[in-house]
């Protein structure tokens, strides 16, 4: 995909076309992401991937984490559109539930790792203004999936159920990492004694997750 460098790329005013620009560089951002880790996801090479310079792309995020934050909430609303086909559709089992959560999640690695280093990369490096757009439209996909929980599991009430959205975020945070290792502690954690430290996300995210909502749901 490529935006040409012409005055139109550089003069769009209207909402419509902001949008246009935004969408064709989370695109970009997003095949590129394909080739390159995210750590080493640049404006530089961003920008010579859509045939523009590192200027406009700052035009519509101020920098490369603002890139990854967008693209974060945009690709955790797609993630929700794929958990609510999967998810029941009435009431469910609360490990049937859980069992989706975490399936859908683990299906879309690249989401799991912005989500992993929200705290310590994406919201580094940005401005108040955009963390708070940011979070923002977080709390609304999360109020989403809250909704999802709530029309599912019996026991579970509205500030409940947002809590254990903010819970399963936090136990991601800590466990993405732990499931994708080096190839070192790959090869260190074959010797069987080992065993418990190789780490098998979607069952372990839903193990943790499933012990979080029990507690909320047994809880007076």
């Amino acid at each position: 995909m490529s935006i040409k460098e012409e005055p139109g790329f550089r003069r769009a005013r209207s909402h419509e076309q902001r949008e246009l620009r935004r969408r064709a560089i989370l695109d970009a951002a997003e095949v590129l992401l394909t080739e390159v880790p995210l750590d080493a996801l640049g404006l530089r090479e961003l920008s010579r991937r859509l045939g523009t310079s590192k200027t406009n792309v700052v035009r519509y995020f101020e920098s490369r984490e603002g890139v990854l934050l967008a693209l974060l909430n945009r690709t955790r609303l797609m993630w929700l559109d794929d958990l609510e086909k999967e998810l029941p559709a009435g009431p469910a089992d609360l490990d049937e539930v859980i069992r989706a959560w975490a399936d859908t999640l683990a299906a879309r690695p690249l989401l799991c790792q912005m989500w992993s280093m929200l705290a310590m990369v994406l919201e580094r490096n940005v401005s108040a203004e955009s963390v708070r757009a940011y979070k923002l439209e977080d709390l609304e996909h999360r109020a989403r999936l809250a909704r999802l929980l709530r029309e599912r599991v019996r026991g579970l009430d509205e500030r409940e159920a947002l809590h254990l959205t903010r819970v399963g975020v936090v136990i991601l945070a800590g466990l993405w990492p732990f499931s994708n290792p080096t190839p070192a502690i790959i090869e260190a954690t074959a010797d069987p004694r080992l065993a418990d430290a190789r780490v098998d996300f979607p069952r372990a995210y839903a193990d943790m997750l499933g012990l979080a909502a029990r507690g909320l749901v047994g809880r007076p």
